[in-house]
């Protein structure tokens, strides 16, 4: 293989120095859950493209169902956080307006510091706005 043909293929160049069982424990590292691609990458300094192929070369069918159902959990964790953060937004904006409204300031003496002051924060964007 001449120099030339390495620095066109960065994937043969790879191919050069990795290992059958080396690629074999990235991909069980990565499809078990103990790091990322992107850790892979970084810290094993391969391209991700190397890294997504022995994916799919080597994983077993069990394994990629296994890895691409952590992606899907990660998403719909991260779409009920988003709901979730959005309930807390909404339901301070009621407490904040009520404490208004009413003179009454049971955020402090009900909620933990944290919520008291954010509902604290909106009370006073509230009257700015007004």
């Amino acid at each position: 293989m001449t120099a030339k043909k390495v620095k066109q293929n960065a994937e043969e160049k790879d191919a050069i120095w990795a290992s059958y069982s080396f690629k074999r424990t990235i991909v069980d590292e990565i499809c078990n859950g103990r790091i990322s691609i992107r850790q892979a990458y970084k810290k094993y300094q391969i391209s991700r493209s190397s890294i997504d192929y022995w994916i799919k070369k080597f994983s077993t069918q069990e394994q990629k169902e296994l890895f691409m159902g952590k992606k899907d959990e990660l998403k719909k964790l991260k779409q009920r956080l988003e709901e979730l953060e959005f309930i807390k937004d909404f339901q301070q904006d009621l407490i904040a307006e009520f404490e208004l409204e009413t003179g009454k300031d049971l955020a402090k003496k009900f909620l933990p510091e944290q919520l008291a002051t954010e509902i604290e924060e909106k009370k006073k964007l509230i009257k700015r706005g007004s």
